[in-house]
């Protein structure tokens, strides 16, 4: 690394040294990570075409070591003078990569492995090739965001990108020691990455009926809830008959997840915290269909002077294809997979409850304002601050201030995905209804769904009708409506009174009168029930009422008429409630646009849960049984690791950038090409 000079009124030094390396020759994580990242701001990521597909958003071999070849990066820094503190002073300090392109391919293989790029013709191959095309996965995605939201650099060209593709939403990091970058081991981030490896609950994979590819998004969300399991029937040596075993996954899946979920960049590394689980007795080996045992990889790991009880005093992961491991009961009870859900608002004990925030609306009812309230957190201990120290607890206080939740949506919208795919009886449908119509962000996503089958009418008389019977209810006067008539010169009770009379006929005009704009289709009979009452209490000068409503004809209607109207328009209402729920609900459900905010809202539950899981590290360190009855007392002169999560702000931008374009385009407004 050389620091070049800088300018008059800047410091200016300059040094330079290899990059450090570990004791398995990998370079430093932090090393890894800013030449990664460097790497990617300098490369334009283009179309590329490979194998007769267009992949957007690619690299190429020859661009990536090309570019490692001579790779700078500048950054500038303002501070204080150390000979004069009163004096401010930048310092510019330039970072220059030089290597070889055997060393630039040994480098991006290592990014291979650290699972920041993939191999985007064959997203199985872990070889970084001499002529291949490479895109950014997830987890780089993530890492990326996060310097270049650290170092203040603006990167317009890769907006796209992050606009285009998946990005890992939460990534876990483990401390390493400063003076060799290993992953310090012990109880706090062994427990940490094993709640997050095996997930809130089970996460057995949802099949498709489809014979279309999974949707990368869709399956890197699913992915993200905890490794995939599965149930397998085995018949273990010595045993006479086949016995089922829960919970199970093979171990490559394995060591994929923990190297896309957290920081861990190698496989080996990767194996060797299974083991770990293992000696905890947090998973367990089951069988190895492997044909051949005499390729069998395994690492093996054993606890310190201060190993407790609870774990093995030794332990092996086995790393074959073939190989099946399963949690075991100790592993669901460290997972808190059968502990009690946690209201929203609740707290225990110093963890607590995360939550969104949603604010309220106003206007008109037809006219749906909707806010998805997007968070950004980044929690965790820093630097120089013990697991209990001031500055970690400070920080997840304050994440946690700014995460205030009303009610578990997620839980809801997987009740109604859940009655949607079993054969649900027609209540559903209303049960359905209901929450859409509760929910802002949801109801004006259904209100685009039907401007698009041209029966948005439907909702909007609903909800004007809803509003309508709400402000008839403030009134006093309905209760003890004369047969005075209504003159609007009174009292504010009369003058209220003519202003929902005014309402109801603009609701009138507006949605029932024949060849209004909005025009319902409702029952014959209903039809007729309403224009029959209004022909009897409606006349100017012996005319009897014809189409629409004008103002001069309902300036003698009194109290006890709106009632009747209002009541004609419940019936009416609970008309159009009812086709909603029967013909608009079920396909609504199933559109793409429900399916990913459902997993948007999935996405916000899931930071809730990990951000409580967080802040128990960074608050206190679990000194009492995490699992069964077993102690987590001392580990002797052992280091103790800490965790934290950083969480993704890209994905809420997304949502914030949805739900203006939604607004826009409700109330007309055509939408900048900058925001798209």
């Amino acid at each position: 690394m050389a620091t070049l000079p800088g300018q008059a009124g800047r410091a200016s030094h300059s040094s330079s040294h290899m990059m450090k390396t570990t004791k398995r020759g990998r370079p430093y994580l932090k090393d890894t990570v800013d030449l990664f990242a460097t790497l990617v701001v300098s490369l334009d990521l283009t179309t590329h075409r490979q194998f007769f597909r267009q992949i957007p958003n690619s690299f190429t071999t020859d661009e990536a070591c090309a570019n490692l070849s001579n790779l700078k990066f500048a950054q500038s820094t303002r501070g204080p003078d150390p000979k004069d503190p009163t004096r401010i002073v930048t310092t510019t300090t330039t970072t220059t990569f030089s290597m070889s392109r055997e060393m630039a391919k040994s480098m991006c293989q290592h990014f291979m492995d650290a699972r920041l790029i993939e191999n985007a013709g064959d997203r199985q191959s872990n070889i970084f090739k001499d002529r291949g095309t490479y895109q950014v996965t997830p987890k780089g995605l993530h890492i990326l965001e996060r310097f270049i939201t650290r170092n203040g650099m603006t990167a317009d060209h890769l907006v796209k990108v992050f606009a285009t593709q998946p990005i890992c939403m939460k990534l876990l990091h483990l401390e390493r020691r400063p003076d060799d970058d290993d992953i310090i081991i012990s109880q706090i981030p062994i427990v940490d990455l094993f709640r997050r490896f095996a997930g809130r609950q089970p996460n057995y994979p949802t099949t498709s009926d489809s014979n279309m590819p999974p949707d990368p998004a869709q399956e890197h969300n699913e992915r993200s809830k905890g490794i995939f399991l599965q149930d397998v029937t085995e018949r273990l040596e010595g045993q006479k008959s086949a016995q089922l075993f829960r919970f199970c996954f093979y171990s490559p899946a394995a060591l994929d997840w923990l190297c896309d979920f957290s920081n861990i960049v190698a496989r080996d590394e990767a194996a060797e915290l299974m083991a770990h689980f293992v000696r905890y007795q947090l998973i367990q080996y089951v069988t190895d269909h492997s044909s051949r045992r005499e390729d069998t990889i395994s690492f093996e790991v054993k606890g310190g002077p201060g190993t407790t009880l609870r774990a093995l005093p030794k332990a092996e992961f086995i790393c074959n294809p073939k190989t099946l491991y399963r949690i075991t009961e100790e592993g669901q009870r460290t997972a808190r997979w059968n502990a009690p859900p946690r209201a929203a608002g609740a707290t225990t004990g110093s963890a607590p409850t995360a939550a969104v925030t949603t604010g309220e609306t106003s206007g008109r009812p037809s006219e749906d304002s909707s806010e998805v309230h997007a968070v950004d957190i980044n929690y965790g201990p820093g630097p120089g601050t013990g697991v209990g120290g001031a500055k970690g607890l400070a920080g997840a206080q304050e994440a946690q201030a700014t995460l205030q939740r009303r009610g578990s949506v997620a839980e809801r919208l997987n009740k109604l995905e859940e009655s949607m795919v079993h054969d649900s009886p027609k209540e559903s449908n209303t049960d359905r209804l209901k929450f859409i119509l509760s929910e802002p962000a949801l109801r004006s996503l259904f209100r685009d769904f039907l401007r698009g089958n041209f029966c948005e009418e439907n909702l909007s008389f609903w909800l004007e009708v809803e509003d309508l019977k709400r402000r008839f209810g403030t009134s006093s006067s309905a209760s003890a409506a004369t047969a005075a008539p209504t003159t609007g010169k009174g009292s504010q009770m009369e003058k209220h009174q003519d202003g929902l009379i005014k309402m109801a006929f603009v609701i009138f005009n507006t949605f029932l009168a024949h060849s209004s704009p909005c025009e319902l289709n409702i029952d014959h009979g209903l039809r007729n029930e309403l224009d029959a009452y209004l022909s009897n209490v409606l006349s100017v000068d012996g005319k009897g009422f014809v189409g629409k409503v004008e103002p001069a004809q309902t300036a003698q209607f009194t109290a006890t008429q709106l009632q009747n109207m209002i009541r004609l328009y419940e019936r009416i209402q609970n008309h159009v409630f009812r086709l909603m729920a029967t013909d608009s609900v079920p396909k609504f459900v199933k559109t793409k646009q429900f399916v990913a905010l459902r997993q948007y809202v999935q996405g916000l539950e899931q930071v809730d849960a990990d951000f409580r899981m967080a802040t128990e590290s960074v608050a206190s360190p679990p000194t009492a049984a995490v699992g069964a009855q077993h102690d987590f007392d001392s580990f002797g002169d052992e280091l103790t690791g800490r965790t934290f999560m950083t969480v993704s702000t890209a994905a809420n931008e997304k949502a914030r950038a949805l739900a203006a374009k939604a607004e826009a385009k409700r109330i007309g407004v055509n939408v900048p090409a900058s925001a798209r």
